[in-house]
């Protein structure tokens, strides 16, 4: 408006300086308007040029044709604010205050959602000291219900007046127009700092707390609120609406207030009160994880964890019970494994945590009951349910669970405890009955004919144990047999049976040539029996006597038992197809500190001579094309039985020569 103002004067000043009477001026005038008249049929909607035009009229007086091109100009477009704000400020410059009240009034009621004009006119009467007329057209405005900055511009005049009670009037119809937290807010921040009543201040905010629960506007509410009552001194209050807004708020706004009240322990409580703060804080966060992923384990796990380090116990068994509903979506026991942990972990927890045995077998049963078990199963859960049932005293169900256990869904986990149980019971025909079970079950497993052989020797029965070794070797497939005829060989030998430990040799070997059977063949002829160094006045002195009668338990006639065990080894190795150089390598290395360590030089010698030379040679290297990719060194054998491996020794020694014979004539040249 003052650029419009300081344009118009300088258009004026500037003609008025030049036109000197009164024919003169009104023609510029006349002219004037004639060009602001085309201006504005040219340019209808423009609003500046309708402002011009009411300014320029302004300053030469005429107020009537001023209002007149005003009015023109609302006829056009009256829903501009803007408009009628200089309509009524050109009324209010002029000291015409109804014709300004009147232009206000038309524009409130064109347009009353305008807050800008409501305020205009409302400044204009509380200026000109006419507050009964400011709280009347106030009241037209909160008849519109608007926005809280008309509220709050309607409370503010009554504080600036000292009207408290109307003031608090006002906020009542306000929160009942607007009962958000923003009108609750500013009505409590008015008791206690305008009208500086705590009481009704507190009594304020419950009603605030009572209007939003459940919103998640609380959370700011209940905030305020024991910032409120900290200030005032009541930590017990404000500790109770920290805790009540945390039990109440939605999830979604529960971290701005855990902040919060954590700040508030660390100034104000002690060190319980912080570490509830923390865990209430950590189960928000394992809750909201939950929500995303229910079937999250790991998560349900560290919340269980938690639970349990609080030390209570129904929040605790709420926790399991609510993560083992959360059944896996499909019959796979890669996704069963972390939930039957679950369950583990729930039965422990009853047992060790909460006292309740029984209770933890019922955690047991139904776990097992909802594993699908003709799909698969785990052993670990039937084994910890059988110790619980043990634990107990109720050995009967636990023989009942594993005999479930076998029959159901057999496994070899559960056969091995179930053994050992019987065995530590003492319950002898139970073990072999089981292990008749294990066997029919999985005959092809090594390690269940050495357990149940090794049984009945440890019993006395070395014929049962025998022939528990001769069923195993006999049968086609084993997984393992090498540990099985290991265990047989060594079964006899501890016996003292070394002329059926030889012929179980001789049996292996007929099988396989491998070179560690005949080194353990080899080892063993060298080796004495065991008791053969026990005194003749204890045990086995009868057995040592006897053997030492025998000629073929002298250390000569081993020694040469093994050393014909070495030479047929070497023998059998050699004529293999193909030839397993480094077996070869490692028989004559095993023989050769036989020899040494019995002090037979000649043997010795002898094994020496059948040693072979390393030497390295060179091969090529094919990619996955064909193609060569390369050359890499390795090193070979050459035995001395190989002679078209050899390398020409006589074209090596000639290179030889040739080469001394060049360096003498360099040296000769270098003398002359």
């Amino acid at each position: 408006m003052r650029e419009a103002r300081a344009l118009q004067e300088q258009e004026v000043k500037a003609p008025r300086q030049k036109i000197s009477d009164a024919e003169e001026l009104a023609d510029y005038r006349l002219q004037k308007r004639k060009e602001f008249e085309d201006t504005i049929r040219r340019v209808r909607w423009n609003q500046g040029a309708w402002v011009k035009y009411a300014a320029w009229e302004e300053l030469q007086g005429d107020l009537a044709r001023c209002r007149s091109v005003y009015e023109r100009a609302l006829d056009v477009n009256y829903r501009s604010p803007a408009l009628w704000q200089r309509y009524a400020e050109m009324e209010q410059r002029h000291k015409n205050v109804n014709h300004a009240r009147n232009v206000f009034d038309r524009a409130v009621s064109l347009l009353p959602r305008i807050d800008a004009l409501w305020l205009k006119f409302i400044h204009m009467e509380e200026v000109l000291g006419a507050v009964a007329n400011a709280r009347q057209v106030f009241e037209r405005w909160m008849a519109w219900e608007p926005d809280h900055h008309g509220w709050a511009a309607y409370i503010n005049l009554e504080v600036r007046h000292n009207e408290i009670d109307r003031a608090r009037a006002l906020h009542e119809r306000y929160v009942h127009v607007h009962p958000g937290p923003k009108a609750w807010l500013r009505y409590a921040k008015f008791e206690a700092q305008i009208a500086q009543d705590r009481a009704r201040c507190r009594a304020v905010y419950e009603r605030a707390v009572a209007q939003n629960e459940g919103e998640p506007s609380l959370a700011d509410i209940c905030e305020r609120f024991a910032q409120f009552e900290e200030r005032c001194g009541e930590l017990e209050r404000a500790r109770c609406i920290y805790r009540y807004a945390l039990d109440n708020v939605p999830k979604n706004r529960v971290n701005e207030l855990y902040n919060a009240y954590t700040v508030f322990e660390k100034q104000h409580g002690d060190r319980a009160g912080i570490e509830a703060v923390v865990l209430a804080k950590r189960r928000m966060t394992y809750e909201e994880q939950l929500v995303a992923n229910p079937a999250a384990y790991d998560t349900w796990f560290d919340y269980v964890r938690l639970e349990e380090e609080a030390g209570d116990v129904d929040k605790c068994r709420g926790v399991y019970e609510r993560a083992v509903a959360c059944v896996p979506p499909a019959q796979e026991k890669r996704l069963w494994r972390r939930y039957i942990y679950l369950w583990i972990k729930y039965a422990l927890f009853e047992e060790l945590d909460a006292g309740d045995s029984d209770r933890a077998r019922q955690v047991y049963d139904t776990a097992l009951r909802l594993v699908p078990h003709k799909q698969f199963t785990f052993g670990k859960l039937w084994i910890l349910a059988a110790q619980a049932d043990i634990r107990a005293g109720d050995l009967q169900a636990a023989r009942k669970r594993l005999g479930a256990a076998i029959g159901a869904c057999p496994k070899h986990k559960v056969f091995r405890f179930y053994v050992d149980l019987e065995l530590q019971l003492g319950c002898v025909d139970r073990c072999r009955a089981l292990y008749a079970k294990w066997l029919e079950f999985s005959p092809e497993t090594c390690a269940t004919w050495v357990r149940f052989a090794q049984l009945e020797r440890s019993l006395g029965e070395e014929e049962r144990g025998r022939a528990i070794f001769e069923l195993a070797v006999s049968q086609s497939v084993l997984d393992a047999p090498e540990v099985l005829w290991k265990a047989y060989i060594d079964a006899e030998i501890a016996d003292g049976q070394r002329t059926a430990a030889r012929q179980l040799y001789e049996r292996l070997l007929e099988r396989t040539q491998h070179v560690k059977v005949w080194l353990s063949f080899a080892a063993f002829e060298a080796a004495p029996l065991p008791g053969d160094a026990a005194p003749a006045g204890e045990e086995g002195g009868a057995e040592q006597q006897a053997r030492e009668e025998d000629p073929s338990e002298t250390p000569s006639a081993r020694h040469a038992a093994a050393r014909g065990v070495y030479q047929r080894a070497d023998a059998a190795l050699r004529s293999a197809e193909p030839v397993d150089k480094e077996a070869r390598v490692m028989l004559l290395e095993a023989w050769r500190s036989h020899e040494t360590a019995v002090g037979d030089s000649a043997g010795v010698q002898a094994v020496e001579q059948r040693m072979p030379k390393r030497v390295k040679r060179r091969r090529q290297i094919t990619g996955e094309s064909g193609e060569p990719a390369g050359v890499e060194e390795y090193y070979d054998y050459i035995f001395p039985e190989d002679g078209g491996d050899q390398p020409n020794l006589k074209i090596l020694e000639a290179a030889k020569r040739w080469k001394e014979q060049m360096a003498a004539r360099a040296a000769q040249q270098q003398g002359e």
